[in-house]
């Protein structure tokens, strides 16, 4: 694509916004996620002379979507705040509708317990795991979006996957002695 070629970037705006703006929401944009991808397209569209030749463009687009959401935190000075509201009113990416509706109440509470246990992680963390999990990116392509090595990918995943576990089984843990007789 040539630089200044408009069409040939709205058909990329058209293509990449809906992953973009999942991917500013995920990262902690919640209702600025818009704004934020709106924000990102101008941005890219002025650097599209810096994107390698034959570079995938959604990587480097998400990379900067990924900056604008931490520009925002940043100019707003509540960044702790702002992702732990977010993530308390976590809604499900995906709901899957079970036959039985018991199925569908522990499906919620499952995933309700999934989003507290992400909340306390670190925002690093939080990040690395919602781009390979949550908006299903792979090594290379979180690394790009995060604007990490890859190996720093893998070990930040291990281990918030280690920290995430343990969320889980203290609150497991806390509710089985709170309904205990």
């Amino acid at each position: 694509m040539c630089a200044g070629d408009t069409d040939a970037y709205a058909h990329l705006v058209d293509r990449h916004a809906p992953m973009a703006i999942r991917t500013a929401a995920v990262l902690g944009a919640g209702a600025d996620a818009e704004d934020v991808v709106q924000e990102a397209f101008v941005k890219a569209y002025a650097a599209l002379g810096r994107l390698r030749p034959g570079a995938p463009f959604r990587p480097w687009f998400l990379r900067i979507v990924a900056n604008e959401t931490r520009n925002l935190h940043r100019a707003a000075g509540r960044r702790s705040a702002r992702e732990r509201r977010a993530w308390e009113r976590v809604e499900p990416l995906v709901r899957a509708r079970h036959d039985d509706p018991a199925d569908d109440v522990l499906a919620a509470e499952r995933h309700a317990a999934l989003a507290r246990g992400l909340a306390q992680l670190s925002p690093a963390h939080r990040e690395v795991v919602s781009c390979r999990y949550l908006l299903d990116l792979d090594e290379a392509e979180t690394a790009a979006v995060l604007g990490w090595p890859r190996g720093t990918v893998k070990s930040r995943l291990h281990r918030a996957l280690r920290r995430l576990q343990a969320n889980l089984d203290d609150a497991a843990a806390t509710t089985e002695r709170a309904g205990a007789p």
